[in-house]
């Protein structure tokens, strides 16, 4: 059946109505509003509000917020405008931005004013609802005009860049969060966002700039480089190559590569609309630019979150891990470094020395380790990662206002799992128990100490740790000798009878597990959940959201170079130090035996 001609005017005007509450509407390109601000966007509550753009230099240029009109001003010499008005109280009703200078005018409307929270990382934090085991449910649910969110394309620079091009906004700027656009959102920020809102009232804007394929480096402000030696170095080194790389000589060899790779095609019949397409300039990929690369110090930094700084936030979520656990770029020591500095460069550049900040660990992708895979899949780049994160965050000594929040639980084969409300929905009790003080439960547990008692370590842990189906049987730990080889171990709670027989949960002290192999009679080491995707079941207080983080009580480190031109390990290949473990395994196996 055909929409009757007043169904099809009203879908019109919908239509219209939506792209106005949208898109700033810019009388002339003289004058402009950071890219940052749109209609329907979230302002910071409680923190001044600082609206800023360009025009003419000279150019008188007048700010009304709502109805608080600025002081007008004239823009400086590189043509900067920008005022500042008192912090607001969250609020529901919406505001509008008007911005004029002469004849010209901006107008932004049905802003609302709460808390902005940013989605940082690479594509596991920028993937998107619409692609989860759980899209239908949630998509379903999405109807919170209070949610809203703005997503900043890929957009790495070599320098630190002033403004978001127009072409880099994902959604054409703010949107509040319904069926139709929530698909498109993060997976993690909308699960997070939708659950804040719920559980609070307040407004939530999520600025989503994650970017996938990003390394660390990347995702910290440059400047930040200078504080460490060791971080410096590698700036150094990417500045150098910088200096150094030649574009044309760039260019002529990828023309070179490109000729000879068309003229093999076209032998094999290869049609000419079907050939690669010739290298340019204007398709040079940032990847092969040194300094500007998603690899290299500051990059997405540049142009995709410090490109905004000067707007107040609430906190910052982070995901990230699977590019510095590759081989050729795994150096854990310069991760845990650059952890630190990372923090503490958002927390300079936005002013707020206790801005919070959730860290959720490296996710677990790949082949699920099970107890016939074990060793083969031990000692994996990932769980080193995952520590030099942990660490790392702790290295701020802010734990009031930092989490790490334990990812490896979630497992689901692949490089990009579809899992991701469990992150968002953890990450969403630790905000609102530390940041926003509710009463929803968040916790988390420590190993306290670990002693060498015979043939068994035994753990003490700060709080109790159990299997969240009330399992007997701890699993995840592996254990070594001064050999430094780790085999699966046996672990076990330690018994506590006056408790009662009742379940599992209280027939044991489960702050106290022994670990035990036949295989390692005089152990020196244990390790727990020690694989990218680990075979592993504690949870602080056996709660299914709140997963023991990886740990070690070695310190047996990888050999990582502290010259960022040489290979991150020389001379170590993890292959073939896991299958030395498991011919190891298998021989010790065999003589126990006989």
């Amino acid at each position: 059946m055909n929409p009757s001609p007043q169904r099809m005017l009203t879908c019109l005007l919908m239509a219209v109505t939506l792209a106005c509450l949208a898109i700033p509407v810019v009388a002339a390109e003289a004058l402009k509003v950071h890219g940052i601000f749109s209609s329907n966007m979230v302002l910071q509550r409680d923190k001044p509000i600082k609206i800023w753009g360009w025009a003419q230099p000279g150019t008188v240029v007048a700010v009304t917020l709502g109805d608080e009109a600025g002081a007008a001003g004239a823009a400086n010499a590189e043509g900067l405008w920008e005022f500042t008005f008192e912090s607001r109280p969250a609020s529901t009703d919406p505001i509008s931005i008007t911005v004029s200078a002469g004849d010209e005018k901006i107008e932004m409307t049905n802003i609302l004013i709460g808390d902005v929270w940013v989605m940082n990382g690479q594509s596991n934090m920028a993937w998107s609802l619409g692609k989860t085991l759980k899209q239908d449910l949630q998509t379903a649910q999405a109807d919170l005009s209070i949610l809203r969110a703005m997503r900043i394309s890929t957009n790495e620079q070599a320098t630190l860049q002033k403004d978001i091009p127009a072409d880099k906004l994902a959604y054409g700027g703010w949107v509040a969060s319904t069926p139709e656009t929530a698909p498109e959102f993060t997976a993690i920020g909308y699960t997070f966002g939708a659950s804040v809102v719920r559980a609070t009232g307040v407004p939530i804007g999520l600025i989503e700039n994650a970017r996938g394929g990003a390394s660390i480096e990347s995702l910290v402000p440059k400047h930040k480089f200078e504080d460490d030696p060791l971080a410096k170095r590698y700036s150094e080194w990417v500045d150098q190559r910088a200096a150094e790389f030649d574009r044309d000589q760039w260019l002529a060899a990828q023309i070179e590569k490109w000729e000879k790779k068309v003229e093999a095609e076209r032998k094999k019949g290869t049609p000419d609309n079907k050939l690669p397409e010739k290298p340019t300039m204007d398709n040079l990929r940032s990847w092969n630019v040194p300094g500007m690369s998603p690899s290299d110090a500051g990059s997405c930094y540049n142009g995709m979150f410090g490109v905004f700084k000067g707007l107040n936030i609430k906190g910052v979520l982070f995901h990230q891990g699977f590019n510095n656990s590759l081989s050729s770029n795994c150096r854990p020591k310069r991760y845990r470094v650059l952890m630190r500095l990372m923090v503490e460069g958002w927390r300079e550049d936005f002013g707020d020395e206790q801005l919070p900040v959730g860290v959720i660990g490296f996710c677990a992708g790949g082949t699920p380790q099970t107890a016939y895979n074990y060793e083969a899949l031990s000692d994996a780049n990932g769980a080193f990662i995952r520590e030099a994160q942990r660490l790392g965050l702790a290295d701020v000594g802010d734990p009031e206002n930092t989490a790490f929040l334990p990812a490896l639980d979630i497992q689901i084969p692949g490089l990009h799992p579809r899992k991701k409300a469990a992150h968002g929905e953890r990450a969403a009790r630790w905000a609102l128990n530390r940041v926003y003080k509710i009463d929803v439960d968040w916790d988390t547990a420590q190993l306290a100490c670990s002693e060498i008692i015979g043939d068994e370590v035994v753990l003490t842990f700060d709080k109790r740790v159990m299997p969240h189906d009330m399992s007997a049987i701890p699993e995840g730990f592996e254990i070594a000798g001064e050999d430094g080889v780790f085999y699966k171990a046996h672990a076990r709670f330690r018994s506590d009878k006056a408790l009662g027989p009742t379940t599992a949960a209280n027939k044991y002290d489960t702050t106290i597990i022994h670990v035990w192999s036949p295989l390692v009679q005089a152990p020196v080491a244990v390790r727990y959940a020690w694989a990218v995707s680990p075979l592993a079941n504690l949870y602080a207080e056996g709660k299914p959201w709140a997963p023991l983080a990886s740990f070690r009580t070695d310190n047996w480190d990888r050999p990582e170079s502290d010259d960022p031109a040489e290979p991150s390990m020389p001379g170590y290949n993890w292959r073939a130090v896991a299958k030395q473990r498991v011919e190891l395994n298998e021989a010790r196996l065999a003589k126990e035996a006989e």
